[in-house]
């Protein structure tokens, strides 16, 4: 097993958000792993385990119904600053463990074994492990399958990244994009933080790949990309909704400041110049929703803002329509 980077918790932290696997949910690439962990074991709980800032947050977890635990609390935070795995024989004889709450308390963890989730360039994001709640010793077998089953984690990691991503585009998924919207509302629900959804589609897009070919539309299309992502903060998902049709989530932003933001993509995109021979030229509409009564589901939510982006196209194209919470209330 390679060696792990310094631990450098900023760089580390990073790497994990740019899997954008947290708070996502179960998948069954991962869960078949814990489940295989658990039975090649003969332990309760098996688990993927990722250490975000304050918390371990676990992307699959069998024997234990949890999703995430203090940060403080986890033995995955231990296993991630070591290159080797991590062996518990007895909890209540460790002094590192002996009086973390799972280990008086429920679900009495007594014996563990973890391997640390290494990405290609060398940050521990988490652990795969093996828990028991009785004392116990791991044979070398069973610990050389679960240091060779943590690189399959990483590499569903890698797979699951790819993807969510666009090829033409660069683009998140449709999909990708509405688990994005999912994981907004849920902050909202919690912590009644504030966010907007911009949908925009590029004006007379047929017409283009009609006149100039659809090479020259696939260029239309990476060139309007790049142009958002390079508008974009990196706090924003910015994703590829169908054909010519893209939406950017703006956490922490309200109406005003969204429809601001909208009209300054649109009139970068009007302004552009897109490489071709004829150069080329392209609007956009943009339909422009907050977070808010009425639109609870990604659902709701898409439909507001397409709904207000319709009336962008009906009223001459190249052009921002902020959709008023008062009508998502109505309706």
């Amino acid at each position: 097993m390679s060696c792990a980077t310094s631990f450098d918790e900023p760089a580390r932290i990073a790497a994990l958000r740019r899997y954008g696997i947290l708070d996502t949910p179960a998948e069954g690439a991962f869960d078949k792993v814990t489940n295989l962990v658990r039975t090649l074991f003969d332990v309760p709980i098996s688990a993927v385990s990722l250490i975000d800032t304050e918390r371990q947050w676990f992307k699959s977890i069998t024997g234990l119904d949890i999703s995430e635990t203090a940060r403080s609390m986890a033995f995955c935070d231990h296993a991630i600053r070591q290159d080797e795995p991590l062996i518990i024989t007895d909890a209540q004889e460790d002094p590192r463990f002996c009086d973390n709450p799972l280990v008086t308390g429920e679900p009495h963890i007594r014996s563990y074994a973890g391997v640390p989730l290494r990405t290609p360039d060398g940050y521990n994001l988490g652990s795969l492990c093996a828990i028991d709640t009785r004392p116990r010793d791991f044979s070398s077998e069973q610990m050389a399958a679960l240091t060779g089953l943590a690189p399959i984690v990483v590499e569903q990691m890698e797979l699951r990244l790819l993807a969510e991503r666009d090829h033409l585009s660069g683009a998140l998924t449709r999909r990708a994009f509405i688990a994005e919207l999912d994981k907004r509302i849920a902050l909202f629900t919690r912590h009644r933080r504030p966010a907007a959804l911009v949908l925009l589609d590029i004006d007379h897009f047929k017409q283009i790949n009609d006149r100039y070919g659809h090479p020259a539309g696939d260029r239309v299309i990476e060139a309007v990309a790049a142009l958002c992502k390079g508008l974009s903060r990196p706090s924003d998902a910015f994703g590829r909704i169908g054909g010519e049709e893209f939406g950017l989530l703006l956490p922490d932003t309200r109406d005003a400041d969204a429809l601001a933001v909208a009209n300054r993509i649109r009139s970068a995109i009007e302004r552009f110049e897109i490489t071709n021979n004829p150069p080329l030229h392209v609007t956009a509409s943009f339909g422009v929703a907050t977070i808010g009564a009425g639109r609870m589901s990604s659902e709701a939510w898409l439909s507001a803002a397409d709904t207000a982006l319709y009336q962008a196209k009906r009223a001459g194209r190249n052009q921002a329509v902020l959709a008023p919470i008062e009508a998502a209330r109505a309706a």
